[in-house]
């Protein structure tokens, strides 16, 4: 029976999806042509297929590239055919298969995607689970931007899946390697670092060749299809980031209810600034609602798609803690912190190693002094803001657009230090 189940995940599912989809929007029409591969079944024997399968393995799925058309609505232009990347792999570009792609893995991908076209200026690496991104860093070189991003939470990061913005190197690979990932993808491997990363045999390797152009993608919209229950369908323009440089953030300005106007008295910091900028690329890619923290250009934690603010913004302080103590764990003795846990519990290790772990995560409060909290929509009241002060953090980049305003506005004059804040003007939902 269990060996049954584990076959499940294996196994690629024929779909009946046609090879090729027409959309019509009034007298405009856009041709999609089904992506397949031809791929090794089992020994020796090729067949052309798609989609392992979709979510799940019970519903089929098909990948389809945009072919035909050019689409124009209003002002808008959106996005034309011969642009593809994830939707245009090919063979040659499935550097190794591994357990073939599902729609979850491409999906990750594309959205490390959708992240990195705003991070091309220096080398980075972008790590999705389940379409929200683990962590996501700059780096000097493309293996300090992983190695970054994994040790900002390698608890979320197993089975994730990487996307790179520079060809991967042999130190790289060689730190990919020493981990398990579903999927990587770059613009393009040096010599000897797809031998490596093929240690691993199960893992995808991709190579998509405009990652390095990714930039160019910045203002192209798309047309974003959400299926209703009942077979309707809403559409709607994609995101584009409104934030390009230090000159398109807004200054926390508000009026109280008497008309009294409240601004914040703290200037940031040239890096508060750019790790604000920074972290709404990051925060394009989060399911909101969702709070972030950013520090140096890396991510510090993640809280992503809660009902209530400041209820993300504990979750992401939470996970700030348990992915601190589980870094110094994994550093000192090789293993998780809960294994650390079981160990003792058993008899194993002595609690000593839990506690002096415990009181330095406390004392250095999990590494969130000082970093740059990141909202995708306003405040609705300054209990989110007043958490976050609590744990050192020292600026904060957000919509602004809340009756409220002047409540984050006074908690960051109020704070000692002072806290700096600016507004972005734009919200950034993603549902």
């Amino acid at each position: 029976m269990s060996e049954d189940i584990k076959k499940m995940y294996r196994t690629i599912v024929s779909d009946h999806f046609p090879d090729e989809i027409k959309i019509t929007f009034g007298d405009q029409t856009l041709t999609y042509r089904k992506r397949t591969w031809k791929i090794e079944v089992e020994p020796g024997v090729i067949e052309e297929r798609g989609l392992r399968y979709g979510e799940n393995p019970d519903q089929e799925a098909a990948l389809y590239e945009l072919v035909g058309g050019n689409l124009v609505l209003g002002e808008c232009e959106y996005i034309e055919p011969g642009l593809g990347l994830v939707s245009s792999l090919s063979e040659e570009d499935m550097l190794q298969f591994g357990k073939h792609p599902s729609k979850t893995n491409l999906t990750d991908v594309d959205n490390s995607l959708n992240i990195l076209r705003y991070l091309a200026k220096r080398p980075a690496c972008v790590i999705v689970k389940h379409n929200n991104p683990c962590g996501v860093a700059h780096g000097e070189t493309i293996e300090e931007a992983f190695i970054r991003a994994y040790r900002a939470d390698r608890i979320a990061a197993f089975g994730g899946a990487i996307a790179l913005n520079r060809s991967v190197d042999k130190a790289c690979a060689e730190a990919i390697s020493r981990e398990y990932f579903e999927v990587v993808a770059a613009p393009e491997y040096e010599e000897g670092a797809v031998e490596i990363l093929k240690k691993r045999k199960n893992l995808r390797i991709i190579r998509i060749k405009r990652i390095d152009r990714l930039e160019e993608y910045w203002g192209k919209r798309v047309v974003e299809f959400k299926s209703l229950i009942d077979g309707g369908i809403i559409v709607q323009q994609s995101q584009v980031n409104k934030v390009r440089g230090p000159e398109d953030l807004k200054p926390a300005v508000a009026k109280k209810p008497d008309g009294t106007e409240v601004r914040c008295k703290r200037e940031p910091t040239e890096r508060e600034i750019e790790d604000m900028i920074f972290g709404w690329a990051v925060e394009i890619g989060v399911t909101s609602n969702s709070v972030l923290f950013v520090k140096d250009l890396c991510t510090v934690a993640i809280g992503t798609g809660e009902q209530d603010r400041v209820g993300v913004t504990e979750i992401a302080i939470f996970k700030a803690y348990v992915k601190y103590a589980d870094l110094l764990c994994y550093d000192r003795y090789g293993i998780p912190y809960k294994q650390l846990e079981l160990e003792i519990r058993k008899g194993l290790r002595p609690e000593a190693q839990k506690i002096e772990i415990d009181e330095e995560t406390r004392a250095k409060r999990a590494g969130l002094p000082g970093s740059v909290m990141v909202s995708d929509a306003f405040f609705p009241f300054r209990d989110a803001v007043d958490v976050a002060i609590k744990e050192g953090i020292s600026a904060i980049i957000q919509p602004g657009g809340s009756v409220r305003d002047w409540e984050s506005i006074e908690a960051c004059n109020e704070a000692d230090p002072p806290v700096a804040m600016l507004f972005t003007g734009q919200r950034v939902f993603k549902h």
